[in-house]
């Protein structure tokens, strides 16, 4: 995935292909460019560029090389960048209940990996009907979060690399929810009163990740 910092006025402040581990923000601040948000995301899977509206400004930050962590030696290294939809309706916030257990919460934000040939966008219509079964108005990408895990997966050690797009959504014919994808990594779903939705069940990850997102 290629990301481009560009100023208000449209101007490159400077691009790169994001590294396994790395975070756009964190890299953009080593090379004193300051983030601001998102603004889009195009292309496919394969040549896939999100562009960032930030400015200069800042002392450049040093880069402490964290140490890799324990038995990372002969995982496998994989990146997934996954495009998720913030969606409110008349009834409140949709959300996907992951299929395991998980202390703390099961709920997510609807979405999912990217499809090779597949755009951002397309995605996030595709998961949201596959996990919910509701069509949706798509909105402005309001998020780029990536997070690393080094875990078991199939019995193998994985390095692990997740990017996450956020997308702001409406569905504004809204129905009980229904998962079409049965037997995938969603159980249910459901709609969470919006005054209620910081106090709703979801995933410690994903707690942490909506507190950082302009949603309210």
């Amino acid at each position: 995935m290629r990301v481009v910092a560009e100023n208000a006025e449209g101007r490159r402040l400077t691009e790169f292909v994001l590294k396994h581990g790395d975070d756009p923000s964190d890299v953009l601040r080593r090379r004193g460019i300051r983030p601001i948000r998102p603004i889009v995301a195009t292309g496919t899977d394969e040549n896939l560029t999100v562009r960032m509206l930030a400015e200069r400004g800042g002392a450049r930050r040093r880069h402490r090389r964290s140490r890799p962590p324990k038995h990372r030696e002969g995982a496998e290294v994989r990146q997934r960048v996954a495009a998720y939809a913030w969606v409110l309706s008349s009834r409140g916030v949709l959300a996907a209940e992951y299929h395991r257990n998980i202390s703390g919460g099961r709920f997510t934000l609807p979405g999912g990996g990217i499809d090779p040939g597949e755009e951002p966008t397309e995605t996030v219509h595709r998961e949201v009907m596959e996990e919910t079964s509701q069509k949706i108005i798509l909105g402005d990408l309001i998020g780029l979060h990536t997070t690393r895990r080094l875990g078991k997966r199939n019995g193998a050690l994985e390095d692990f690399h997740a990017v996450r797009l956020i997308y702001r959504a409406e569905c504004p014919e809204p129905t009980d929810p229904v998962v079409i994808d049965v037997g995938g990594s969603t159980s249910a779903a459901a709609w969470f009163p919006y005054e209620k939705w910081r106090d709703s069940p979801w995933t410690p990850g994903w707690r942490a990740l909506l507190r950082k997102l302009p949603i309210s």
